[in-house]
């Protein structure tokens, strides 16, 4: 963690004369961080912690903007059509890698209109199943999903969601089908899971854990190839045996692309710097986020080229639509 941070201190002192010679491309006005999803959300508590810090590295104050609407498409339409200067960047999760198939009619292009500034911190899924039900492990729920004629019941927070393109690629990588019970949010399905009326919810750490620490649910696997520290005891999917069954939600900032590189450098310099931070460590660990101080504008681009790969092969494959 020093290390990082030493790394992260060093990045922002060489990233700031940069930005000192690119005035003319970075105006003092404030930056605007757009989230696409409601304000309080698992995904508007990270922005605004990162505003909060990152404005001591920035010239800039940095302020959050809550854009909703189409999903993530309207917010996200409103940085791919922002000035080319720095002062908009797009706060977003996994769903912009599964945009295009799911919306083929978008009004910007995911990959082509953005230039990826960093991947600030993953979280991983985890499967979990009804307290009661009789799989106690990943092996046992593919025989059970295998053996049931009908396929078994899981629940997921909407067509077309992180949960349910996790919940696809369990059953695609164990060789099994289910029926998928779409919900109105994770806060919805979770009280036919917990009641048994479906046994199955493959859903993100930051809400499954207090389900699982409680009793009230049971975590067969962390998709992930390290163990969550909130939960020591569960196996990752590739201690199970499934070492390609690896599921995030993934927070990432963009940029419009044509943004200067080094405007780019200086904003990756600064979540950075951010991310390095103990206070954020500390608050973002306890939604069972990992942190990355370390990430790249290149390391980020090509994280999120194979995730989209990944996603939009996925959708693909098994024709899911958005209604």
């Amino acid at each position: 963690m020093f290390r990082r941070q030493l790394l992260g201190a060093g990045a922002v002192a060489l990233a700031l004369p940069a930005i000192a010679r690119a005035q003319g491309s970075w105006p003092s006005q404030p930056l605007r961080l757009i989230v696409p999803f409601a304000a309080g959300g698992p995904t508007d508590i990270p922005a605004r912690l990162f505003a909060e810090r990152m404005g001591e590295f920035l010239p800039n104050r940095v302020v959050v903007e809550n854009r909703t609407g189409a999903g993530v498409v309207v917010g996200t339409d409103v940085v791919a059509k922002a000035p080319k200067d720095g002062l908009t960047l797009l706060y977003t999760t996994v769903a912009h890698a599964s945009l295009r198939p799911l919306f083929p009619r978008l009004p910007f292009d995911p990959v082509a209109d953005f230039t990826p500034v960093a991947l600030v911190g993953v979280i991983p899924m985890i499967i979990t199943v009804n307290k009661d039900f009789a799989a106690q492990n990943l092996q046992e729920l593919q025989a059970r999903l295998k053996e049931s004629s009908g396929g078994l019941d899981y629940a997921s927070s909407g067509n077309g969601g992180a949960l349910h393109l996790a919940t696809e690629l369990m059953l695609r990588r164990m060789g099994a089908r289910g029926n998928h019970v779409p919900y109105r949010g994770t806060a919805a399905a979770m009280p036919d899971v917990l009641n048994g009326t479906i046994p199955i919810i493959v859903d993100v750490a930051t809400s499954a854990v207090p389900f699982i620490k409680r009793g009230e649910t049971r975590a067969l696997a962390v998709m992930d190839d390290r163990r969550l520290p909130q939960l020591p005891d569960v196996p990752t999917t590739a201690e199970a045996g499934f070492s390609d069954l690896i599921a995030y939600t993934w927070h990432m900032v963009l940029a419009p692309a044509g943004t200067p590189a080094e405007v780019i450098q200086a904003a990756n310099a600064a979540f950075n710097r951010a991310a390095a931070q103990d206070v954020v460590q500390q608050r973002l660990g306890d939604l069972a986020m990992r942190l990355i101080s370390d990430s790249t504008p290149t390391s980020s681009a090509n994280w999120l080229r194979e995730e989209t790969t990944k996603w939009e092969g996925l959708i693909r494959e098994a024709n899911i639509r958005v209604d």
